[in-house]
């Protein structure tokens, strides 16, 4: 049976979330889950179809709803929630959260579960990771690395995958240092790729069209497979 996909509503609060599971429910046995976060424009076609693509292998994947109904579609409202994020990243992570928790309700989740993020949503895995959740791995796409709350030693459960452009502005060569010496210092299990000519938001075939943004197929098709490689290392 091919993947199917199962719009849900959740909450986090009094926020009400929209947010698309995607599984084979003719699979017999319970497996991996893994969470999907949207980049800064909302839960879009492409999270959906990077959703439904690492359902394709064999996994429970969630396509979160990090707005809301309120803020989804709202330009001047996503910038405010975006700052807002930045700013109080425990809020971040309790919305990440109540994605989660959706995706562990599932039966056909077995209890494992990571979390994949594409720009933003690259971030908060990464927030994710540093206030301690208990993930097998996080996986950030072409997302920021910058963060005003660094790991302390011992602290990051998850095992951590960055794919990131070389040419990237929007995340610089001294964030990618400053990433690379926090994860070191906190003695976190990470990884860390770069991709030769890859600007922001390698994996969107169809915009948004800005400076510093564009689709690199080849960039796309190296983070795919590092990312599948990775789930077969955490789930093994």
């Amino acid at each position: 049976m091919p993947t199917t996909s199962q719009a849900i509503e959740y909450r986090d609060g009094d926020v009400q979330l929209s947010g698309v599971m995607f599984a084979d429910s003719a699979r017999a046995k319970p497996r991996p889950g893994i969470l999907v976060v949207h980049g800064g424009a909302g839960l879009d076609d492409h999270a959906k179809g990077r959703a439904k693509a690492i359902a394709d292998l064999g996994f429970v994947t969630f396509a979160c709803d990090m707005y809301g109904s309120a803020v989804r579609g709202n330009a001047e409202r996503i910038m405010a929630a975006l700052q807002e994020f930045r700013r109080d990243t425990s809020k971040l992570c309790r919305r990440a959260q109540a994605g989660l928790d959706v995706l562990l309700s599932n039966p056909e989740v077995d209890g494992r579960i990571a979390a994949v993020g594409y720009c933003f949503g690259g971030m908060t895995v990464l927030e994710l990771a540093r206030a301690s959740a208990d993930l097998a791995g996080v996986v950030s796409v072409h997302g920021s690395l910058d963060t005003a709350h660094p790991a302390h030693p011992g602290v990051i459960k998850a095992k951590i995958l960055v794919c990131h452009g070389a040419l990237d502005p929007h995340v610089p060569m001294p964030h990618v240092t400053a990433f690379v010496d926090e994860m070191s210092l906190a003695s976190a299990d990470w990884q860390l790729h770069i991709y030769g000519g890859a600007m922001h938001g390698f994996t969107h075939e169809s915009g948004p069209v800005r400076p510093g943004v564009a689709y690199n197929a080849a960039a796309d098709a190296h983070s795919t497979i590092a990312m599948t490689n990775f789930f077969v290392e955490i789930f093994r």
